[in-house]
C-alpha cells in the first residue's frame, strides 16, 4: 500500500491507495470535512453523491478517471463489479482519514459499532442508506 502520511505534508494531505473487493464499500452515505481524489488505477468504483433534497447522483469511474468529492459532501463509495478495484486517494486536510484508517486498521476484530465510534471520533458523519 503506497501511502503518504500527514507527517510527511505537515498534516496538509493523506493519500493511499485503497483496493476494494467485489462488494465492498462503506455500507451507508456519509460526509466528512475534508475533501477527496480518487484516482481509479484498476477495476470500477461507484460514488453515489447527495447533491440536495433529491436521490443521490451515481457516477461510475474505471481506469484513468478522476472523481474529486468537495469536503461535506454526502457520498459513500462501492465495487459494485466482479473485479477488485483499485484507486489512489488523497484526502485534504489528511488528519481526519490518516486518524480513520489507522484506529480502524489497529481494531483486532472491527464490528460495526467499534467502526461508528472510530467515524465519530475522527469527523467522519454517518448519514443512512443511499436514497
Amino acid at each position: 500500500m503506497r501511502r503518504s502520511t500527514c507527517a510527511q505534508t505537515g498534516g496538509a494531505l493523506f493519500a493511499v491507495e485503497v483496493r476494494m473487493a467485489p462488494g465492498g464499500g462503506p455500507p451507508v452515505m456519509h460526509r466528512h470535512a475534508p475533501g477527496e481524489v480518487y484516482h481509479v488505477t484498476e477495476g470500477e468504483f461507484t460514488f453515489y453523491l447527495a447533491d440536495g433534497d433529491g436521490p443521490a447522483r451515481r457516477i461510475t469511474a474505471g481506469p484513468g478517471d478522476v472523481v474529486p468529492l468537495a469536503g461535506g459532501t454526502p457520498h459513500t463509495v462501492r465495487n459494485e463489479s466482479a473485479a477488485d478495484a483499485v484507486a489512489f486517494v488523497v484526502h485534504a486536510p489528511g488528519a481526519p482519514m490518516e486518524g480513520f484508517s489507522r484506529a480502524v486498521a489497529a481494531l483486532a476484530d472491527p464490528d460495526m459499532a467499534s467502526v461508528l465510534e472510530v467515524a465519530a471520533a475522527n469527523g467522519i458523519e454517518l448519514l443512512g442508506p443511499v436514497s
